[in-house]
């Protein structure tokens, strides 16, 4: 009860901040209070996030980069994480510590664009998704693979003496019982992704690409006169209703996924 009293100012004052100043206009939002607005903007502060923020293009590019990014690195990671699992060779182990490091160590920026290019990709959506894959592939592995270690073998024995394949093994088995700990890694992956601007502003160079992370980047940074706040505050607030939305949807498996996760890990 205390730490949630004391987190929740934490929370809801900036939370406050950012909406009540989005509603309004560029002078009193400038001001930074947390009053309401004397003079609400509602509409025109929006209304310029889409006709001028780019945010339809950024909204498209960032669904087009996490969705493809999250099922590929959960089904991908998730597989490699069962086989290092049950692995019981020295050199898979070596390879499942390899895989780990890659959480620790940054990404190689110059050979990823030398690679993209050379694929014909760099500037990409498509490029820009891959490096993401690779990148975030090493911490759903380490995830999911002490998730399996502390499941019993059972099941999987009793579908390979009824003459199931690994793969179907895997859909029909493994998936049901990774789905809390996979709904942990898929909760990390969409904040890191969608929030994503360093490697993003590298790796696509022309607004036609631009993730809403660059969008806003752009849009903030227009201002003849400093920053508009309240554009601003109004464009962040867009920027992040799609996770809002995406969790309020899931919130109960998203819940279910954390604390089963959190419980069996």
């Amino acid at each position: 009860m205390i730490v949630t009293a004391f987190a929740v100012p934490w929370v809801g004052v900036p939370l406050w901040l950012l909406i009540v100043n989005s509603f309004k206009p560029v002078g009193e939002a400038s001001q930074l209070s947390l009053a309401l607005p004397k003079q609400w903007a509602l509409v025109q502060n929006y209304s310029a996030v889409f006709v001028t923020g780019n945010y339809l293009t950024g909204l498209k590019n960032s669904l087009l980069v996490a969705i493809p990014t999250i099922a590929v690195v959960l089904l991908l990671g998730s597989l490699a994480a069962w086989g290092y699992a049950r692995s019981t060779s020295r050199a898979t182990q070596f390879f499942f510590y390899m895989t780990a490091l890659s959480i620790l160590l940054p990404p190689a920026i110059i050979p990823t664009i030398y690679v993209l290019t050379t694929l014909h990709l760099d500037g990409s959506i498509a490029g820009y998704a891959l490096m993401n894959i690779g990148t975030r592939m090493g911490g759903i592995i380490f995830l999911t693979t002490g998730f399996i270690r502390g499941l019993p073998t059972d099941l999987e024995e009793a579908a390979a003496i009824d003459g199931a394949s690994r793969m179907r093994t895997y859909f029909s088995v493994m998936l049901p019982l990774l789905r809390p700990i996979l709904f942990v890694g898929a909760v990390l992956l969409v904040i890191t992704v969608w929030n994503d601007f360093f490697f993003g502003l590298l790796l696509l160079r022309t607004s036609d690409n631009s993730t809403l992370p660059l969008t806003l980047y752009s849009f903030a940074s227009s201002g003849e006169h400093g920053l508009n706040w309240n554009l601003v505050f109004a464009h962040v607030v867009m920027t992040s209703l799609p996770l809002v939305i995406a969790y309020l949807i899931a919130q109960r498996q998203v819940l279910a996924g954390l604390t089963e996760g959190a419980l069996k890990g």
